[in-house]
């Protein structure tokens, strides 16, 4: 008599679920696990192994940080074909003219590279954000004002360079969104994970 008998996997051998993190990074940490110079980094608040950041952000901006150990989406977010959006806060010294929100909407060069058309605009009442720590110097006899940037590529340090070469320097940067991802419900220095909707909805873009 032949008997045919299938091995099954035991619990532990089961390949662990994908996990997809959602963080609100604070003004002075790394956008990474490690550093030689004993800085803040995303260890400091991620307890969670093996997952990595989905491009980054600047130690000096704030905001929005998709964490995942899924490299196949990994791959997809960061590849520049496929250009997701990401929404940005940032003030800026001096009050933009229309003609500097049309140079930033269309594009500007920034080290021997035209920036890609963007959506740019000048809001009208300061957002609601946690103070910054260190704050933002204050020149009394300097206005600032909020701009709204979105972006579907994301070059080194794009954000400021852009602001700069119209003649408004960047005082502070927060990445508010990254596609239907938000930092709605999370508190400066939070994260949670990506509901199974999220994740659907990441995926298909």
């Amino acid at each position: 008599m032949l008997c045919v008998c299938t091995d099954l996997l035991s619990s532990s051998q089961l390949p662990l679920p994908l996990r997809y993190i959602l963080f609100y990074k604070p003004y002075g940490v790394l956008s990474q696990f490690t550093d030689d110079d004993g800085r803040q980094t995303l260890k400091d608040y991620i307890p969670v192994p093996d997952v990595y950041p989905v491009g980054r952000l600047d130690w000096d901006s704030e905001g929005l940080v998709l964490l995942t150990d899924d490299g196949r989406l990994q791959h997809r977010l960061s590849d520049p074909q496929y250009g997701h959006p990401r929404t940005y806060w940032v003030q800026v010294e001096k009050i933009p003219d229309e003609l500097a929100l049309d140079r930033l909407a269309t594009g500007v060069e920034v080290q021997n590279y035209q920036t890609k058309p963007a959506h740019v605009k000048l809001l009208s009442i300061e957002p609601q954000l946690p103070a910054r720590d260190p704050p933002i110097r204050d020149r009394q006899n300097i206005p600032t004002a909020w701009l709204e940037l979105t972006l579907t590529e994301g070059k080194n340090r794009q954000v400021r360079r852009m602001t700069a070469a119209v003649g408004f320097p960047t005082l502070r940067l927060v990445r508010v969104s990254i596609g239907l991802l938000s930092l709605n419900g999370l508190s400066l220095g939070s994260w949670r994970d990506l509901t199974s909707a999220e994740v659907k909805a990441l995926k298909r873009k």
